[in-house]
């Protein structure tokens, strides 16, 4: 019988990391002969990536919060159905940068959303799809903005104020408390050595507990 794919998920707000760190779990993890799809949100598909776009892109009008939503939730049905659960079903893990705990993070969270809406728009859009781990890269505000601003232009979620990211990593470290089973918690704020080191004792366990899965099946 064909074991299903472990579904990893990347969240953490501005400035922490990310990309540099998934380069290093992608390489690490493959090194350790596992079959894995690297893809992110929003994007992964052809219309999630100009879903993107819209999303990212400095516009004049205000863009309306359930409007802003939406639009994440619909790149993420077309990511579920055309790559992530295909993968899983293929066997492979798939690591993903960020998925709807970014939603809860920085529309519930950030915005202000009822997050009951996003648990709705979980539910139909996702069903029974959850990470099975979730890595979240942590640091504070200042540090992670200091950071983002030192890469050049900002999209226009990087634009926010101070406030906004504040309440995001909050929303992050609440929903890390509340599901401490599926949550690894990482210091970013330490050298790019030492967040490496963590994340590759967390993905050896990973590792083995997916061995262990293999060998039950």
């Amino acid at each position: 019988m064909l074991t299903r794919g472990l579904f990893i998920t990347i969240e953490g707000g501005e400035g922490v990391g990310k990309s540099t760190n998934m380069a290093f779990i992608e390489k690490f993890l493959s090194d350790h002969g596992v079959d894995l799809l690297v893809t992110r949100e929003p994007g992964g598909t052809p219309l999630g990536e100009d879903i993107r776009e819209l999303l990212l892109q400095l516009r004049q009008e205000p863009v309306a919060p359930m409007a802003e939503l939406l639009l994440m939730f619909a790149a993420r049905a077309q990511h579920i159905q055309q790559v992530i659960e295909p993968a899983l079903s293929a066997g492979k893990w798939v690591l993903c940068d960020r998925f709807t705990d970014a939603s809860y993070a920085y529309q519930s969270g950030g915005r202000g959303m009822d997050a009951q809406n996003i648990r709705q728009l979980e539910t139909l859009v996702q069903a029974e799809l959850r990470p099975d781990y979730t890595l979240l890269l942590d640091a504070p505000v200042d540090i992670g903005m200091a950071r983002a601003r030192g890469r050049g232009v900002l999209d226009r979620f990087e634009q926010e104020e101070m406030d906004f990211f504040q309440r995001v990593r909050d929303t992050y470290l609440q929903l890390a408390e509340e599901s401490s089973g599926r949550y690894h918690v990482i210091d970013a704020t330490r050298t790019l050595e030492a967040v490496q080191a963590h994340l590759e004792k967390v993905c050896l366990e990973l590792h083995d507990c997916w061995r262990i899965r293999q060998d039950a099946v």
